[in-house]
């Protein structure tokens, strides 16, 4: 029996609308999803301005020591200074672009060779499938912190090497989450027409399998974001991320731990940064996936 409260018009709406519109139609429904992205917004407008705002020599790393763990509040200081003089919201502000840069780089890195992966071991099957995998169960029986540590311990402490640490630790669960998601999708007819017609299979792949299984990557990236950044912040906090005196967000938390019982604001407002930023990449990718899930578009 059809919903009476789904009418024709409603129908002829429905069928006006793109995919895009679809998504983010069901997406505006979750509260909690806006706000992630509300604050994400926000984040990424505060890492940009910071950039142009402030300078780095002057502002972020040279030292006030006259001026040192002034409390917040301050005249001058609204989250007070640290260790060395240095305004604390000035380096939050302008480390948020080592949080998001690592984040957004090393899912490009794991979605990139993870989503290769599990295409080609999803569309194929068999002895190539069976390669893969062994491979990625291999590769994520290695710890993720002792890899992560191994790989900056090997090439050196860089942002750039920071991106591909972290990067490479989340290959795996990116090559199992795209391999899921072409299976049912290389059993499709329109599948099997492209191959009785002759077209290739890199072009099967990525112009019908890949677009058919984005749903559940684009939550994985979302999802894989929030994992980079505290990957990054851990490896930061153990002091094998981005070199001091840079304002990254763990490598703060590790400066300020040994004043922690006397001037504690030094580790709370890295912290906080850390929690609101991830927690928001997770609402967001919560939303997705209730917004791409199939059985909302009933």
């Amino acid at each position: 029996m059809s919903n009476p409260a789904f009418t024709s018009a409603d129908l002829r709406a429905y069928k006006k609308r793109s995919l895009s519109q679809e998504v983010w139609r069901n997406y505006k429904k979750s509260p909690s999803a806006m706000i992630g992205l509300v604050i994400i917004i926000a984040i990424v407008i505060a890492a940009i301005v910071s950039q142009f705002v402030f300078n780095y020599d002057t502002d972020i790393v040279q030292q006030d020591i006259m001026n040192r763990f002034q409390p917040p509040l301050t005249e001058g200081h609204l989250l007070g200074t640290d260790q060395y003089g240095r305004d604390e919201l000035t380096r939050v502000l302008y480390g948020a672009k080592y949080s998001l840069a690592v984040g957004i780089v090393s899912v490009a890195i794991s979605c990139l060779f993870g989503c290769t992966m599990g295409l080609i071991a999803g569309y194929y099957g068999g002895v190539v499938e069976n390669i893969i995998l062994r491979f990625c169960e291999v590769f994520m029986g290695i710890p993720s912190v002792l890899l992560g540590v191994a790989i900056m311990t090997a090439f050196g402490q860089s942002l750039a090497v920071l991106m591909l640490a972290v990067g490479l630790v989340y290959v795996p669960m990116f090559a199992r989450t795209a391999r899921a998601a072409v299976l049912p999708v290389r059993e499709e007819e329109y599948i099997e027409a492209a191959k009785v017609s002759g077209v290739g299979d890199l072009k099967i792949i990525f112009s019908h399998v890949l677009p058919n299984s984005l749903s559940p990557i684009i939550v994985q990236v979302t999802m894989g974001v929030a994992n980079g950044i505290l990957s990054a912040s851990f490896l930061s906090f153990l002091g094998l991320g981005v070199p001091v005196p840079a304002p990254e967000w763990g490598a703060m938390l590790s400066s300020a731990r040994e004043y922690i019982r006397d001037y504690g604001y030094l580790c709370t407002f890295p912290g906080i940064a850390i929690m609101v930023t991830v927690l928001s990449f997770n609402l967001m990718g919560d939303g997705l996936r209730d917004a791409l899930d199939p059985k909302l578009k009933q």
